[in-house]
């Protein structure tokens, strides 16, 4: 059976400026995996690279098997890729029904589900996405991503520049979501809630793959060569 993402040493790049040197992931299905590395390492260039907003330059990503070079985006969102980008970018001038509604896609979540995991939308519905909180802007961001009903949920920064009560929020949203076998990849800079909730991590540094492992694996010494400032 194939892996549900497998990356293989992809290399990108921004006009002239290469990012990527060779980056290399393999998720199952159910797993949580966190990608992780300093600034300015390539994870944000990664996970563009997924969601084939940007080109590869030479190497391979597979989503269930298939090889995404050629797909547009729309169609890796239908194999099942849910982003929930760095900034958020909801629809600013929508609602938040309207920013749900217009992301739906058949399958088991719907707007009920989403309010579940984060019931202050379920009290904004009617409100302007423009004039919410950041964390109430995250958790639309992230339950319009779940509306797609995706197999791979991808979360970059999802509780960056949040206040700690709504990040422990998010972070609960994230608990439930892998107490119910979604699939999900994460970019965040807490040590501490990515080691109780991811089973592997990926290090990247400068561009390239620098260590992979089971979470429980990554030790304070791997932690400070390649996470430490």
């Amino acid at each position: 059976m194939s892996p549900l993402l497998e990356i293989e040493r992809i290399t990108a790049g921004y006009g002239p400026v290469q990012a990527l040197f060779g980056v290399s992931l393999r998720m199952e299905e159910g797993q949580v995996v966190a990608l992780m590395g300093r600034n300015g390492m390539g994870k944000t260039t990664t996970i563009r690279c997924i969601s084939r907003l940007l080109p590869l330059t030479g190497g391979t990503i597979r989503v269930a098997g298939q090889d995404i070079a050629r797909l547009s985006i729309p169609a890796v969102a239908r194999l099942g890729v849910g982003l929930v980008p760095e900034g958020r970018r909801c629809f600013a001038p929508l609602t938040v029904a309207e920013n749900l509604i217009v992301a739906a896609r058949p399958g088991p979540w719907d707007m009920a589900r989403v309010c579940t995991l984060f019931p202050r939308l379920a009290e904004r519905m009617g409100q302007v996405s423009a004039t919410l909180s950041g964390g109430e802007q995250q958790m639309l961001a992230i339950g319009r991503a779940l509306m797609t009903n995706p197999r791979l949920l991808v979360l970059d920064e999802a509780t960056e520049g949040l206040a700690p009560v709504v990040r422990q929020e998010i972070w609960d949203g994230v608990r439930a979501l892998k107490a119910q076998g979604l699939s999900i990849l994460l970019v965040d800079k807490s040590l501490r809630e990515i080691c109780a909730v991811a089973d592997r991590a990926v290090i990247l540094e400068r561009g390239e793959s620098a260590w992979a492992g089971p979470i429980d694996d990554l030790t304070a010494d791997l932690s400070d060569r390649y996470l430490g400032v």
